[in-house]
């Protein structure tokens, strides 16, 4: 095995130790809105650190290799692809940090009148398997897999389209709710872009196997 292949082992390790670290905050986010557990709060503001660390080694070991090793062809796609990868994990993971902040902010739990008419757990369900997926494919390389990821994001999109009257009815119903129910709106928003840092990880990937940009196709077509 050359130096390069070495490097690029590690940073597939890391990048991977990345994702679940951040994988396992959107659960836990979750789990403090179900719940309503403020203990799991400290554990995610720890874990953000490490993220945080995670991040700022992969970018380093990213421009060392290019620098020191000047890769070609798929190596240098995947090197580019982990730094932009990397950049968007990092940025899931500060919303789901966001997302436990929100209901740190919160006295009472949020009704599950207001959980159910606007869907937030099915939105949050389906971020976490499109994250899942998305790392699913990039430990097997499997690009039909990633293909599937695109657009995906849709029905994430729907809920979030639709939250605003449904919540701005709730506080009309219960005005005396107005701080959960915001709250409950932020969330929905930072889920939605979630949705769509999982969506560049996806166009990322196939830039990574298939040598294909995807990130100006959707402009292209409108």
């Amino acid at each position: 095995m050359t130096h390069l292949e070495t490097e690029i082992q590690l940073l597939k390790r890391n990048i991977v130790e990345m994702w679940n670290l951040v994988n396992n905050q959107l659960d836990k986010s979750q789990q403090t809105l179900s719940n309503f557990d403020k203990d799991l709060i400290h554990n995610i503001k720890v874990n953000e650190k490490m993220v945080d660390t995670f991040e700022l080694m992969i970018d380093r070991d990213c421009e060392n290799i290019l620098a020191l090793y000047s890769p070609v062809a798929i190596d240098l796609r995947f090197v580019l692809s982990v730094l932009k990868i990397n950049y968007n994990l990092e940025r899931i993971g500060d919303y789901a940090s966001g997302i436990s902040k929100l209901v740190d902010d919160l006295e009472n739990p949020i009704s599950e009148e207001l959980i159910n008419s606007t869907n937030i757990f099915v939105m949050f369900n389906l971020c976490q398997e499109l994250l899942k997926d998305s790392l699913n494919s990039f430990e097997t390389e499997n690009n039909w897999e990633t293909r599937n990821i695109l657009g995906r994001d849709k029905a994430i999109n729907k809920i979030n389209k639709e939250a605003t009257k449904i919540v701005a009815d709730y506080i009309i119903k219960k005005p005396e709710d107005v701080l959960i129910a915001m709250n409950v709106l932020s969330v929905i928003r930072k889920l939605e872009r979630v949705g769509d840092h999982i969506q560049n990880i996806a166009e990322e990937l196939i830039f990574y196997m298939e040598a294909k940009v995807l990130k100006h196709q959707k402009k292209k077509k409108n």
